[in-house]
């Protein structure tokens, strides 16, 4: 089938090279002729594990091209993906200027019937504001009578596993009431649900809210650990005990149970803004979410606000180890993430902090690199040298069982604050390490 996609960020690179990968003839559209360059030429502007040898593998079979000519790419497709972004406003709401847009360059170009797709993350009610730009356009060329249909196709893919979120989905949301839609949306993805349908057909106002809900569902999860956290410190439980036994209740599971420094990232905190901002304007107080996003701004300082305690508020002449950068590991993501809240308290207290990442340095630059006594290292052993105590931000494989001899040697103070819960602090102990966790006992 022929597919184009509208973007070639996060979720429309990650969508092109997987459909591509089941055989798909894709034409990914950007903009930006330097992302378009840089792709052509092998590289990919995001790091997400696995994409680059799945972009690689199909653009060297032929089945994966790009281009920035908007006419090409309207032609190519019947199946015209939008997977553009839709960053917050300063009110909160989702900004649909890239939807809207590549809406109106479908519209402009078409000449023949198309199932135009939002992919991207976008408020309820948005499919009709794409087929009003889509009809607008028709019309002012005068060819009303060209027939599209518009399907919402919200994605479900976490960073750092994207790629085989995308291979192996858990549900496909298609919204539409097209039947020839829903046929072409069905062939598209059997594919990749050849073992069981994993497709589910609704209207696309009940799509759109779908994604909504689970990114707010998630962050609700995480904000209530991290309230719990705060209150186990308090009465002398330990948090991982409690997580283990919630847990181990089927209706409530595992997964984002762990307590830690707050979400961060390019979803859960521009949807639950988003979500907020929609229920302000139907009149709906939305008083759950709106606490789980005020939790999750204090988390973010729930490290300072540990070593403002162990060291005092003026860290003037203090040196701080920083491991981690990125939201979460496996990512270069630095949208919303703690560390950012984490330096720039540091810094403005006074102290010098030695940084480092495995992998968001360079992104990690572009949004800190003017902070005051902020310096990126190339390792984590050269982070902790001259540093009064190590802070941990992200939990990145390798910061798992390090060396504690050398930590305790090297460090002035043998002190630890790990946001991510990484060390049992009874192995602290006897390292003889003072270890500052969140909500553990004895930490």
């Amino acid at each position: 089938m022929k597919v184009t996609v509208v973007g070639t960020g996060y979720v429309g690179l990650v969508t092109g090279a997987c459909l591509a990968e089941m055989g798909n003839d894709v034409l990914c559209l950007d903009v930006d002729p330097a992302k378009i360059a840089l792709l052509e030429s092998g590289g990919i502007p995001i790091h997400e594990p696995g994409l680059e040898a799945v972009v690689g593998r199909n653009v060297a079979a032929g089945r994966l091209h790009f281009t920035t000519d908007v006419a090409r790419s309207v032609a190519h497709g019947t199946m015209q993906f939008i997977g553009v972004g839709t960053p917050p406003g300063e009110d909160g709401s989702a900004d649909l200027q890239y939807v809207l847009a590549a809406a109106r360059g479908i519209g402009r170009h078409m000449t023949d019937y198309k199932v135009i797709v939002d992919k991207s993350t976008v408020p309820v009610g948005t499919a009709d504001r794409v087929r009003e730009a889509v009809s607008a356009e028709l019309a002012g060329r005068g060819v009303e009578g060209l027939e599209f249909a518009v399907v919402s196709n919200p994605e479900f893919l976490k960073e750092g596993a994207a790629v085989e979120d995308c291979m192996k989905p858990d549900r496909i949301i298609v919204g539409t009431d097209d039947e020839r839609a829903i046929l072409l949306m069905r062939a598209l993805y059997m594919p990749f649900m050849r073992n069981h349908d994993r497709m589910q057909v609704m209207d696309a106002r009940s799509a759109e809210f779908t994604k909504y809900a689970a990114n707010a569902m998630l962050a609700t999860r995480i904000s209530f650990m991290n309230e719990l956290a705060r209150l186990a410190e308090k009465t002398g439980a330990d948090i991982e005990m409690v997580r283990r036994g919630i847990g181990s209740d089927p209706r409530i599971g595992t997964h984002f149970l762990y307590p830690g420094t707050g979400y961060g990232g390019s979803c859960f905190p521009k949807d639950v803004k988003a979500l907020i901002h929609a229920a302000g304007e139907h009149g709906v107080t939305l008083g759950v979410l709106q606490a789980v996003e005020a939790a999750n701004e204090r988390q973010k300082r729930v490290l300072v606000d540990k070593i403002v305690a162990r060291f005092g508020d003026d860290l003037a002449g203090r040196t701080f180890a920083l491991w981690g950068l990125a939201f979460k590991p496996n990512t270069d993501d630095m949208r919303e993430a703690p560390s950012r809240v984490i330096v720039a308290e540091l810094a403005r207290r006074g102290a010098a902090v030695q940084a480092y990442d495995p992998v968001a340095m360079d992104e990690a630059r572009k949004v800190l690199g003017g902070t005051p006594r902020l310096a990126f290292v190339g390792s984590q052993k050269e982070a902790l040298e001259g540093a009064d105590a190590l802070v941990i931000a992200t939990e990145w494989k390798e910061f798992r069982n390090p060396d504690f001899e050398h930590i305790k040697a090297v460090l002035k103070q043998p002190v630890i604050f790990d946001g991510r819960n990484l060390y049992e602090p009874a192995l602290m102990k006897t390292c003889g390490i003072e270890y500052r966790a969140v909500g553990r006992r004895g930490a």
